[in-house]
């Protein structure tokens, strides 16, 4: 029976497939899905801020301006000053605290100008400071007002400088 041969049946060739397998399809839509559920929580995170109304050029100074407005300037070597004393950063909060003691709860505004150059871990602890001690609304000022007079610097006063002398 070694020669008897068995028959094997091909089965003939089947015309394409064209339709389109869409399980891979499913597949990356549900990843997509899945990282896009996960990542939009992530982006809902804002802080509040509260940006002036535009400006009127015309408008007149208000008429009684507060004179005790508090005004925190850090200098490069991160030093402190409150309305142009030095104030040495152990006693900082405790000045501010008394300053901010006297004044009303509406009142409780300390703005904050800081060098271009000052650590801003430093600014960070300042503005902590500052909660700390009581403030209520914090802001930031990027220039000085013309009328603002900080320790160390001069007024000009529109005389001349003295000639150097050879």
């Amino acid at each position: 029976m070694a020669g008897i041969k068995q028959r094997q049946w091909v089965k003939p060739q089947s015309a394409p497939n064209s339709e389109i397998n869409v399980t891979p399809l499913v597949d990356v839509v549900l990843v997509l899905l899945i990282i896009f559920m996960v990542v939009t929580p992530l982006l809902e995170k804002d802080i509040l801020v509260r940006v002036p109304d535009t400006e009127v050029e015309n408008e007149p100074p208000p008429e009684n301006p507060d004179n005790q407005q508090l005004v925190v300037l850090l200098d490069k070597d991160g030093s402190y000053s409150i309305n142009t004393e030095k104030v040495p950063a152990s006693d900082y909060i405790n000045r501010l605290k008394r300053m901010l003691a006297a004044k009303k709860a509406d009142e409780k505004v300390v703005f904050f100008m800081a060098d271009d150059a000052t650590n801003y871990g430093r600014l960070i602890a300042a503005l902590d400071g500052a909660k700390a001690a009581g403030a209520k609304v914090l802001g930031m000022a990027t220039e000085l007002p013309s009328n603002a007079i900080i320790q160390g610097t001069q007024v000009d006063t529109g005389t001349p400088a003295p000639a150097p002398t050879p």
